[in-house]
């Protein structure tokens, strides 16, 4: 399905914004560039040159974070996808991202392909098998939650598909609608730079484009990088160990440099590119893979019993939907805050730091929607594609491990989340097939997502420009790849992956989702003031246009039958006084009335025509000389008489 032009003029510059360089006022802002270049370098130097210390510091500080607020993050992000509903189904929902008369940029399937690569592609390949099969049976670590450790094998994996799709449905979406339908409307309906900033305009207003906004870009763009980076080590980690399993390549750390320096390098062509290109073909594309390797394994695998397990487990999700939003396990002491940290609250912070990447990401391509088509495409849709995605690959392992016995921990009591989905495979025909699909679909995972955050920080650096200059879009897709690369060599140095600063890194990246779930709470007062208030606005308007068309359907019909009315009334009032003796003295006083002014006026007629009397007699004869005899009648009269 083919995607609409793209409209790619920026919206105009608000007042303020910077002028130097770029078209519409937009260029580099230096404060936000070098700030929150400078913190990444330090952090990289840092996780460089004493990976060690780094990673203790930051790991512990992340630690003792998530456990002293992890049911903030609980509750907040609960509150989130409450709120999203709340405006999809009010009349908040009407209105559009743009002018009233906007066209969605893109197809359907071309916005949702972009946008669910951008959110969520690497890792539902990574954890497709794997997160399921943790939570049902890795006993090595905060794997089986502490409230399912005793549970038999049939309900303990229920309960790990169940916990699976807490993690990465609702939830996790309900995120990234915050941020994105904040910064859409803000972009699209306000004409607002793409920026995240602009967001909060409603409440910071002139300060908006102050060095309190240069603060809240810098925080955005941090966590984006660190975000990506370590996504990146993940994506690497899970490519390298399918070449492996292939027998194609064996799993190193040259192998593994290689790989992101090759990745890095296609993801950088495709930057460059722009958003209508490379981001969107490699989109497609890999939704087309997608679909044909789950399609694959449904066929290929239990198909019956995938078929079932869809429809239990989405029944399970909404039953125990609360319940498990806002599971803290208070009771179950440090095991279940030591699982709550490394699993729920974790989750919860990731996708909070990822939230300024994807959320202006689907922003930029979101124009000409509705609020509703936005909250609902972003919610509801990916959200359901996901429980598929984890029921038949999850599903798939989990049906192995139960029916047909298959230990995936090989005795170690730990699921190795790198291999799970290969070893999955192994076990189903064609599984070396699939094996290598799945590779070339993490490797374009990979891809779109380094192309779309370079594209995402780079509009942040640029004061929200929509399409930055293309030098600056390698710079941050080259920037990502080099800190993954240059990370995972320092693991190969020391011999231990945790000491290589991977771990700490995205620790960082986590630490940055704190102000930045502030600056959340921020967009949701914003996005319910600006809303609100465009619903009042229409609101008075619709109201109006009512009125005038009441007036003018019922101004006309209503005159009508009051004239009537009343000259009907006056009539019959005036014909009922006429009746009767009165009516007898009226119309004598009329008839004299009459007869005085016609004889007033005959009277008053004779006087101006002498010649004619009220007798009917002729006038005395005049004495002039110059004129007939007295008496005597001209000439003229003599033979009138004598005509007589």
């Amino acid at each position: 399905m083919s995607a609409s032009t793209a409209q790619n003029s920026p919206p105009s510059a608000p007042e303020g914004a910077g002028s130097s360089g770029g078209s519409g006022g937009y260029g580099l802002s230096k404060p936000v560039f070098f700030f929150a270049g400078g913190i990444i370098l330090l952090a990289v130097l840092f996780a460089l040159l004493l990976p060690d210390v780094f990673n203790s510091l930051i790991t512990t500080l992340n630690d003792t974070v998530v456990a002293s607020i992890g049911w903030y993050y609980v509750l907040i992000v609960t509150a989130f996808v409450v709120f999203g509903i709340v405006i999809a189904v009010s009349r908040m929902g009407n209105i559009r991202l743009g002018k009233d008369d906007d066209v969605p940029e893109y197809s359907v399937f071309s916005w949702f392909a972009m946008l669910f690569a951008a959110g969520m592609g690497i890792g539902l390949v990574f954890w497709g098998a794997a997160e399921p099969l943790t939570f049902f049976a890795d006993t090595a670590g905060p794997g089986v939650p502490p409230n399912a450790a005793a549970l038999d094998d049939p309900v303990r994996a229920e309960r790990a598909l169940g916990q699976t799709f807490l993690h990465w449905g609702l939830h996790a979406w309900g995120i990234y609608v915050i941020v994105g339908l904040s910064v859409a409307y803000a972009v699209h309906r306000k004409g607002r730079p793409v920026s995240i900033r602009w967001a909060l305009e409603p409440i910071l207003g002139k300060r908006t484009d102050t060095w309190i906004g240069d603060v809240i870009d810098i925080i955005a763009l941090v966590g984006t990088l660190f975000g990506i980076a370590t996504s990146l080590g993940f994506g690497v980690n899970q490519i390298a160990a399918g070449l492996d399993h292939l027998g194609v390549l064996p799993n190193s750390t040259m192998v593994q440099v290689i790989i992101v320096l090759v990745v890095t390098a296609l993801a950088t062509l495709s930057a460059a590119s722009g958003v209508d290109k490379g981001i969107k073909i490699l989109s497609n594309l890999n939704m087309g893979l997608a679909a044909l390797l789950l399609i694959a394994v449904l066929i290929l695998g239990p198909t019956l019993f995938l078929l079932r397990d869809v429809v239990s487990n989405i029944g399970f999700y909404l039953q125990n939907f609360l319940q498990l939003s806002f599971q803290t396990l208070p009771f179950r002491g440090d095991d279940g805050a030591s699982w709550l940290g490394s699993w729920t609250t974790f989750y919860w912070g990731w996708w909070i730091s990822w939230s300024p990447f994807v959320g202006v990401f689907i922003a930029r391509i979101s124009k000409g929607r509705t609020v509703r088509e936005f909250i609902t495409g972003v919610l509801l849709v990916p959200t359901a594609l996901t429980f598929l995605w984890f029921t038949i690959m999850g599903g798939t392992a989990l049906y192995e491990a139960v029916f047909k016995g298959i230990d995936f921990t090989r005795g170690t009591g730990a699921i190795d989340p790198n291999t799970a989905l290969f070893d999955t495979f192994a076990n189903l025909p064609g599984g070396a097939l699939l094996s290598g699909i799945a590779v070339v679909l993490v490797s374009i995972f990979f891809i779109t997502s380094a192309d779309s955050g370079a594209f995402v920080m780079d509009m942040i650096a640029h004061k929200g420009d929509p399409n930055p200059p293309r030098i600056t879009r390698i710079f941050w897709a080259s920037a990502s790849g080099v800190i993954a690369a240059s990370l995972i060599w320092v693991s190969s140095l020391s011999g231990d992956a945790d000491a290589s600063g991977m771990t700490a890194l995205q620790s960082l990246a986590l630490l940055s989702a704190l102000p930045f779930s502030i600056v959340m709470i921020g967009m949701c007062i914003s996005l319910w003031r600006s809303l609100s208030h465009e619903v009042k606005v229409i609101e008075k308007l619709e109201l109006r246009l009512r009125q005038r068309e009441f007036m003018e359907r019922y101004t006309e019909e209503i005159t009508d039958e009051v004239t009537d009315r009343v000259t009907g009334d006056i009539g019959d009032h005036v014909e009922s006084h006429l009746e009767g003796p009165y009516g007898q003295q009226i119309q004598d006083q009329l008839n004299q009335q009459v007869e005085a002014q016609v004889a007033e006026q005959l009277s008053t007629y004779t006087a101006e025509h002498p010649a004619i009397s009220l007798d009917g007699e002729a006038p005395a004869e005049s004495t002039d000389p110059g004129s007939p005899e007295p008496g005597r009648p001209s000439g003229s009269g003599r033979r009138k008489s004598q005509d007589r």
